[in-house]
């Protein structure tokens, strides 16, 4: 029991020091704290009163100088070290003017070149084009100006011409921009004809993934295209919604009837109505190369026309009554053909309102050609007013 009452109080008497060595720890951190901040405050009252001093004898200076008017060329050095360091100034470089964006700049580019080979495309935008001349068409007083109830509407196409550049002659492909004026879309249809085609097709341009768009010009285009459509003079273009990254999947012949697509109008008269007398013969004269030529029956002779090829080495003569077979069948089948054209414009223009028909009769074309600018090729000496087979010629090339 006594042993107990011992350890009890010797356990006491350790908390008992343990307690004064703590209390005594927190008052020599409080002391040395509140020594730190007083020799803070004082160091900063020193600074103060020596920066007030610097502030008195720099006013001091300042009105001897206003006293002395050449101190400061008795005493130069004093001058020098009081004055602050003065940076070069850099000369202020010409302001950059950025030309605002027209609100038809893009209309060009907004039309798909039709019939231009894929891999041609970028070959067609090598060069800054300038369109302005097409810009200014729908301006007062142009051509596209004032044109009532009509729409204009607009397809592209490329020209494959030698034109000189820089001093040499390149091949360049050419844009062209053709604007059909009228109340409705010319056609809804596209052709699909070409020398290495032996046949002639028109089909639906959807099928082709063309289609009549309407044109938004940049002022208008954050606002909604119905509410542009109801007060505006519509600009329709041919567009085209074929991804070009999808080309690498597509067949060949698919692929190579883009190349060979030409904007279609059916004839507004019958003597316009494109009925050929020429056909493209392509006879397989194996073992030989295949022979290639053109016929028109209007002017040759099936037998004298053979003759001729065995002449040039071209055929052979056991080969002559093959040859002209070959050629009858395939003038017989243009033949069809142009039946077929006929009947067909036939019943589209029996179908048409008395207006459409009008309008088919009133139509005009204009065909544009870029500016000429000092960064581009040369192309006066090329333009043209042929558009295609089914357009045959514009009224006026600008």
């Amino acid at each position: 029991m006594l042993q107990a009452l011992k350890n009890l109080q010797q356990l006491l008497k350790k908390r008992k020091e343990s307690r004064i060595v703590g209390l005594n720890y927190i008052r020599l951190l409080c002391q040395a704290r509140l020594r730190r901040s007083f020799a803070s405050k004082i160091q900063t009252q020193n600074t103060m009163r020596k920066g007030a001093k610097r502030k008195v004898s720099q006013r001091e200076d300042n009105k001897e100088n206003s006293t002395k008017p050449d101190n400061h060329k008795e005493h130069p050095s004093k001058a020098t070290t009081r004055s602050k360091r003065v940076k070069a100034s850099h000369p202020e470089s010409e302001p950059e003017y950025l030309e605002e964006p027209r609100n038809l700049e893009d209309l060009w580019k907004a039309a798909f070149p039709v019939g231009t080979e894929w891999d041609q495309l970028d070959a067609v935008y090598r060069f800054k084009w300038d369109f302005s001349n097409l810009e200014q068409a729908f301006e007062e007083g142009g051509k596209l100006f004032g044109i009532g109830n009509n729409k204009v509407y607009l397809f592209g196409g490329t020209e494959p011409q030698q034109v000189p550049f820089k001093g040499k002659l390149e091949i360049v492909y050419i844009p062209i921009v053709v604007a059909v004026v009228s109340p409705c879309p010319p056609s809804d249809k596209i052709g699909i004809k070409s020398v290495q085609r032996e046949t002639e097709e028109i089909v639906p341009m959807k099928e082709m993934k063309m289609d009549w768009v309407p044109y938004i010009p940049l002022d208008k285009r954050d606002r909604q295209v119905v509410e542009y459509g109801r007060k505006s003079p519509q600009i329709f273009v041919l567009g085209c919604t074929q991804r070009r990254a999808a080309l690498k999947h597509m067949k060949i012949d698919r692929l190579k009837k883009f190349d060979y697509c030409l904007p279609y109008l059916m004839p507004i008269k019958e003597e316009e109505l494109e009925l050929s007398t020429e056909v493209d013969i392509l006879f397989p004269a194996e073992p030989n190369p295949p022979v290639y030529c053109v016929f028109d029956w209007q002017f040759d002779e099936v037998e004298e026309f053979a003759d001729d090829r065995i002449k040039e080495e071209e055929l052979s003569a056991d080969q002559k009554d093959a040859f002209m077979e070959f050629v009858k069948e395939k003038v017989r089948q243009q033949k069809r053909e142009n039946r077929e054209k006929k009947e067909a414009r036939r019943q589209a223009f029996e179908k048409m309102s008395v207006e459409a028909k009008a309008a088919f009769e009133n139509l005009k074309y204009y065909k544009f050609y870029p500016v000429q600018k000092a960064d581009t090729p040369d192309i006066s000496a090329v333009k043209a007013s042929y558009i295609n087979r089914y357009y045959n010629k514009a009224h006026e090339v600008l």
